[in-house]
């Protein structure tokens, strides 16, 4: 359904306070001129997470979302990768993770910067985990950090947009960016994020109640709709 919904290719060009990034299908952001890839909310580990508390989930989000990422890092080879917070599902997740999955996220960092975002569910990372760890990070009039504000040039995660849409009878939800020219609300780039609908007062709130763009993640391309059209 969402074929005649302004299709675009499998990335599409978002300016953030006058700097252009590629928004990937994957749900990354690269920022070519300055070789810098940026993800937003992994959330690894976090169906060992649900296992501690007795809610038994399959154990390979933490493999598939690094299948992902390094699949993301190997089409752009970014010299900088930021992970903007959330990164690990909870204060534990990283002591959690296998010795291979340890292995993985150290050979992704291999000739690269690395910077951890702290978030809301993993405020404090160890250093053994390889890279450097930020509460925030600016960068040529654009900020990078977990939780958004609302302020020019930013880029955050947290929310973890979706958008969903109805036409002829059927609806779909899918994850998405949301953003304005000014600023950007990345989607979760983990495989068992959630999401927060961009009709949620939540948005209002950070666009000022005015208009906004849904770059949706669909099946093979990204898809440009207003957030008026969501529902």
């Amino acid at each position: 359904m969402f074929a005649d919904l302004l299709p675009i290719n499998s990335s599409v060009g978002l300016s953030i306070a006058g700097a252009t990034f590629a928004a990937d299908l994957s749900g990354a952001l690269y920022w070519e001129d300055e070789r810098l890839l940026v993800v937003s909310d992994l959330h690894l580990e976090k169906g060992s997470s649900y296992a501690v508390r007795g809610v038994l989930l399959p154990p390979y989000d933490t493999v598939a979302t690094l299948g992902r990422l390094g699949a993301v890092v190997t089409r752009y080879n970014p010299k900088t990768v930021i992970a903007l917070g959330d990164s690990f599902h909870d204060r534990d997740a990283h002591d959690r993770l296998s010795d291979a999955n340890r292995d993985i996220v150290a050979a992704l960092q291999v000739g690269r910067d690395w910077i951890w975002i702290a978030g809301n569910h993993d405020p404090a990372l160890p250093a053994n985990l390889g890279g450097c760890v930020a509460g925030e990070v600016a960068l040529g009039g654009v900020i990078f950090r977990h939780e958004p504000t609302g302020a020019h040039g930013e880029i955050a995660g947290h929310l973890h947009p979706k958008a969903r849409v109805s036409r002829r009878g059927r609806s779909v939800e899918r994850r998405c960016f949301a953003g304005d020219g000014t600023r950007v609300v990345m989607p979760a780039f983990g495989a068992y994020t959630g999401g927060l609908n961009i009709r949620d007062a939540a948005f209002a709130k950070l666009f000022g109640g005015a208009a906004f763009m849904a770059h949706v993640l669909g099946d093979n391309r990204l898809h440009a709709i207003a957030s008026s059209r969501c529902c």
